[in-house]
């Protein structure tokens, strides 16, 4: 359908991947801009990024580019790069054939099979990404009912579900976060399987799940997302220690905490302020480990700073089974609840390591959270709001040792 009809921005289209498209079809190859940017310029959103599929295999592609680089185990395909960036261009999928590999759930673990346009179309998993944008005849391709998905509101996998989520479980993951970021609703026969067939997640490596989880609550729709995971039992396949204490005291204040800290990071990716995983996942797993710390504190006797590190360790231990959590985000989340136990310190050399900790703002804003959900004591929370706003010489002066004050027992956040 030409792009004029149809009101794709055709100028707002990548120039890196337009460049690949005709460099590629000057050497006699078909090839397309296709999938996500194609949807999301139809629905006059910004790409975050473009894909180029084309009927070269990856290593003809390869040839053609400079900096190119073929990565992909289940699928090979080909990072173009530019700079720091990439585009990745993929070769036409086979319906069959060729040499595919499935283990004993249908997951599919290798797919060497090349074919045409038409049968890509049907191999990839939602109609609304199926969608190809020919430059040179200025037109868009729909073999599967994008197009009329995309003015539905509709999210619709490709084929019979069941079969293409134990093709590949993650594309479960992937109709939620495109119903909660698109705010489109799911077809009943795309939706009717997901409550049976969440626990093939448990087959999907933690690392790749742990890229899952920056795509599904770092896109600035994490509370949507996070209810919609919950509703259809998806979350606690992810986080099983987390959905457990959730689904047992949903009203609890650690619970409203959680919430809260979804709805704080969606708000600073709108106002544009920089995002990390590691406070996120933080937020999570202080749900168990708060739950795990009062339990050591309780029956081992263990002291509050020790009894919530040696629960932390446990807790992330546990939760790397499911999510990977690499160590650039481990030690950062480890370090903002080992603060949550320091905040009681209010003069003092504790005080002033307190403050000085370059996990200070972070732990800080954590505390803010858990106070306005119930979970920790408000006045904490005021006075480190209050000491980090004075001047240098107040601040030493309100930190400075006070030895009545210091026999006093604090209570805890």
């Amino acid at each position: 359908m030409p792009e004029e009809e149809i009101g794709l921005a055709a100028h707002r289209l990548d120039s890196r991947a337009l460049s690949i498209v005709e460099t590629l079809t000057d050497a006699g190859h078909e090839a397309y801009v296709v999938g996500g940017g194609v949807r999301d310029l139809l629905l006059d959103l910004r790409p975050k990024d473009f894909d180029v599929a084309t009927s070269a295999h990856p290593e003809e592609v390869r040839k053609l580019f400079r900096r190119a680089r073929l990565i992909g185990r289940r699928f090979p395909i080909v990072h173009v790069l530019f700079g720091r960036e990439f585009v990745e261009v993929t070769t036409f999928r086979a319906l069959e054939g060729g040499e595919r590999h499935v283990d004993e759930s249908g997951r599919i673990i290798r797919d060497s099979s090349y074919g045409t346009l038409a049968e890509d179309a049907l191999r990839r998993d939602f109609t609304i990404n199926a969608l190809y944008y020919d430059p040179r005849a200025r037109r868009v391709l729909d073999f599967t009912g994008g197009l009329q998905d995309l003015r539905a509101g509709v999210i619709r996998l490709i084929g019979a579900p069941t079969a293409r989520y134990r093709e590949d479980p993650v594309r479960m993951l992937r109709a939620l976060r495109f119903a909660a970021k698109l705010g489109f609703g799911l077809d009943p026969e795309t939706e009717e399987p997901l409550d049976e067939l969440a626990p093939l997640l448990g087959d999907i490596p933690p690392a790749r799940l742990f890229e899952e989880f920056g795509k599904l609550f770092m896109s600035g729709r994490a509370v949507t997302t996070y209810e919609i995971l919950r509703r259809h039992g998806l979350f606690g396949q992810l986080f099983p220690l987390v959905e457990e204490v959730v689904a047992a005291e949903p009203d609890a204040p650690g619970a409203r905490f959680a919430k809260a800290a979804l709805a704080s990071t969606d708000a600073r990716i709108a106002a544009g302020d920089p995002v990390t995983p590691a406070f996120l996942l933080a937020a999570f797993l202080w749900l168990p480990v708060s739950r795990y710390a009062a339990w050591l504190q309780s029956e081992e006797n263990l002291g509050e700073a020790s009894s919530v590190q040696r629960a932390a360790a446990v807790i992330l231990a546990e939760t790397k089974r499911r999510v990977t959590v690499p160590q650039r985000f481990a030690q950062p989340l480890r370090e903002i609840l080992q603060l949550q136990t320091r905040f009681r310190y209010r003069h003092g050399r504790r005080a002033e390591s307190v403050l000085a900790h370059p996990r200070f703002r972070a732990a800080y804003d954590f505390l803010k959270l858990r106070a306005a959900a119930g979970d920790a004591d408000p006045e904490w929370a005021d006075f480190w709001g209050r000491v980090q706003e004075m001047q240098p010489e107040e601040r030493r002066a309100e930190l400075a040792p006070n030895r009545r004050r210091g026999r006093r027992r604090a209570p805890r956040p």
